[in-house]
């Protein structure tokens, strides 16, 4: 068998009573994350290749004199930038696969332009282990990053969780016959890429062009009621490059990609961070699954996916493009379900389900978001709150959180 007819191949395991204590006593540790820190420094090309990485056209994150204008008073950067800056990090379960299956996050500040953004990340234990009809069993990582700008102030918190699963057994049922790894609910097996027509492609691409974020236009509480939608965002058909542009813009952890001698001195300290591609030769990131067939097939997935924080960017996308410029999001969660796979195109709906003047005092909506593929699945299930600008306040929320005079 030649080197371009063989798998790829990732280390294996089965969850054990010695992995299960291992991972217990490392709950509530701070973990060192130096090796997945991407951007540091709020550079104005730092969040510009972000944004961009993103498909986020809003010029705020991106023109000085239109953010001069805006109630921050200077350029700063997408809410999701900070996913930017460090995501998350591969942590225990030697031979186990993985994937990031939701997340929580409050905003409390803006970044700006120039600001330093130092991240830390607390293992908070795992629930588990638990059956699981794609694999063997599997086990539920929690982990709480929090984010400081060099002042000290708290930019914002996420909780995320990972499924831990055995990746033999997953593997297993795959060549089986299940090739969506049990993603497609036990119907028949996808095609993919999905066979677009090039009449199809060229109106969703036209549709996309002429989306427009609302901007420096307010979107007063006062105007939103119970039961709106929110103006739909388009991503895709999702290609290789969509992919790479988000880990440009600071979307890969587990570590930071490297090239040639300095990635091989990083696979020899710590083998289960690669695999060797049988196509190529080469060794590969595991994160590479993203955008090498080989890898996805390996992580016993039949086709490269998306990633499941990038998801969560558009939701953040879709959010601030309805609420413009002088709102603000407090809060996000999302559920990744089903794999997004290159080919797909994923329309983000939402709808306002309740208005209310919170805690804070804060004239906020409550929104139920939807991300959904072109075979009408819900990919990624999620609400927000948002903070909108009243008449009656004599502040908008975006203003409330400026530094200096806005």
């Amino acid at each position: 068998m030649t080197v371009g007819e063989r798998e790829a191949v990732m280390p294996q395991a089965v969850i054990t009573d010695d992995m299960i204590a291992a991972m217990a006593a490392k709950a509530g540790a701070t973990l060192r994350i130096d090796h997945s820190v991407n951007n540091e420094l709020a550079s104005r090309i730092a969040v510009t290749k972000f944004a961009g990485g993103i498909g986020d056209i809003n010029p705020l994150w991106t023109d000085p004199e239109h953010a001069r204008r805006s109630p921050y008073g200077g350029p700063v950067a997408p809410p999701s930038f900070i996913i930017g800056c460090f995501s998350g990090i591969q942590f225990g379960w030697p031979g186990l696969g993985s994937f990031h299956s939701q997340s929580r996050i409050t905003f409390d500040r803006p970044v700006y332009w120039g600001d330093t953004v130092s991240p830390t990340c607390v293992y908070e234990g795992f629930d588990g282990p638990s059956p699981s009809s794609f694999a063997g069993r599997t086990v539920t990582d929690k982990f709480r990053n929090t984010y400081a700008n060099q002042l000290g102030e708290q930019i914002a918190t996420i909780r995320w969780q990972v499924i831990n699963f055995e990746r033999g057994a997953a593997s297993a049922r795959r060549k089986g016959g299940d090739d969506d790894g049990g993603a497609n609910g036990g119907r028949p097996a996808l095609v993919l890429p999905h066979p677009w027509a090039e009449a199809e492609v060229q109106e969703i691409e036209a549709g996309i062009l002429a989306e427009r974020p609302r901007g420096p236009e307010p979107r007063y509480w006062e105007d939103v009621a119970e039961g709106q939608a929110l103006d739909v965002v388009t991503k895709g058909p999702i290609g290789m490059t969509d992919e790479i542009a988000f880990i440009a813009g600071g979307g890969t952890p587990i570590p930071r990609l490297k090239a040639h001698a300095a990635a091989l001195h990083d696979y020899r300290e710590h083998p289960a961070w690669a695999f060797r591609d049988p196509v190529t030769g080469a060794q590969e990131p595991i994160y590479s699954v993203h955008y090498n067939l080989q890898a996805a097939r390996a992580m016993s997935v039949m086709f490269q996916y998306d990633v499941g924080f990038q998801r969560q960017c558009w939701q953040l996308h879709h959010l601030t493009h309805w609420a413009g410029d002088h709102a603000w999001i407090k809060q996000v969660e999302a559920q990744y379900r089903k794999f997004v796979y290159l080919s797909d195109v994923i329309q983000l709906h939402g709808t306002v389900t309740g208005k209310r003047i919170d805690a804070d005092g804060e004239h906020v909506v409550d929104v139920k978001t939807e991300a959904v593929n072109q075979r009408t699945e819900v990919v990624m299930p999620g609400r927000a709150v948002i903070a909108l600008p009243s008449r009656t306040a004599e502040a908008v929320p975006a203003a409330r959180r400026a530094r200096g005079p806005a």
